[in-house]
């Protein structure tokens, strides 16, 4: 009993001293923070996008331009003669080609024309000579030779009239009608000149020949007549008795006779490159 009594007053002693053991030593925390260092990231390497470079890439398209003289003649005044008994000409038309744009143009003709009016008859004959430049707006596809053009002209012409008969003029025809007083008198050595503005197409019908059309506003700018009797036509300006002012036409074929070639930078295409693909 007695060594019982030792053992369990050993053993609470003991216990004793694990409690105060326990409470002085400080408890650990098993969560401990731990710092957790990165790495400094290293640079990555940044790839500078190449800026696009768009090509530029001039597909040139080289045109022959052709050179030379273009003769022609009037079909208009040609055949007027076969429907006309008051009339008969003939004009040749011609150009030579200056520029890409400009023409040297001239026209070179005879006309006889008979006028019959109700109170005279006459009839005018002789020479004229028209000559200025045209410039071609019409833009060309390749290989094509078509014009459109507005050009300025000046005309001058030498020429003779003839008064055939003539009536007087009665305001009060109780007894009709005067006959007409025949006279044949001939005026030459008359001159006149002006100028015009000339409309034109041509175009290529077949290799180097063209059919034309024109149309000219002309505007008198002198005129020398005889002393009693007024010019009522001009050869190449046309009938006078509209005033001062004139218009005419003509209807040509000619043909064009190459002399040199010229090249010339019809046109320029810029392509860009599309921008390639990312991958």
């Amino acid at each position: 009993m007695k060594h019982t009594l030792k053992f369990f007053s050993s053993l609470s002693l003991l216990f004793s001293m694990f409690l105060g053991y326990a409470q002085d030593v400080p408890e650990i925390s098993k969560n401990k923070d731990t710092t957790t260092t990165k790495k400094p990231q290293t640079e990555k390497t940044v790839k500078t996008a190449k800026p696009e470079i768009q090509e530029a890439v001039k597909d040139s398209v080289v045109k022959t331009d052709r050179y030379g003289l273009r003769v022609g003649v009037d079909l208009y005044k040609l055949t007027r003669g076969l429907y006309d008994k008051d009339y008969k000409g003939v004009e040749f038309v011609g150009d030579w080609r200056l520029t890409k744009r400009y023409y040297l143009a001239a026209e070179l003709g005879y006309e006889d024309k008979t006028t019959e009016d109700d109170r005279l008859t006459s009839s005018a004959n002789g020479t004229y000579i028209k000559a200025g430049f045209d410039y071609n707006f019409y833009q060309n596809w390749l290989d094509m030779e078509n014009l459109i053009t507005i050009g300025m002209r000046g005309g001058f012409s030498s020429f003779s009239q003839e008064l055939h008969s003539y009536k007087i003029y009665n305001p009060n025809p109780y007894w009709g009608e005067l006959p007409p007083i025949a006279t044949d008198q001939k005026y030459s050595g008359l001159t006149a000149a002006w100028i015009e503005v000339a409309l034109g197409l041509k175009a290529q019908v077949l290799k180097n020949v063209f059919l034309g059309f024109g149309v000219q506003l002309k505007l008198l700018a002198s005129n020398k007549e005889p002393n009693n009797f007024e010019n009522l036509y001009i050869p190449g300006f046309n009938r006078t008795y509209d005033g001062n002012f004139g218009i005419g036409f003509n209807y040509t074929v000619s043909y064009f006779i190459p002399i040199y070639k010229k090249k010339t930078m019809a046109s320029e295409i810029v392509k860009q490159e599309e921008p390639k693909k990312k991958k």
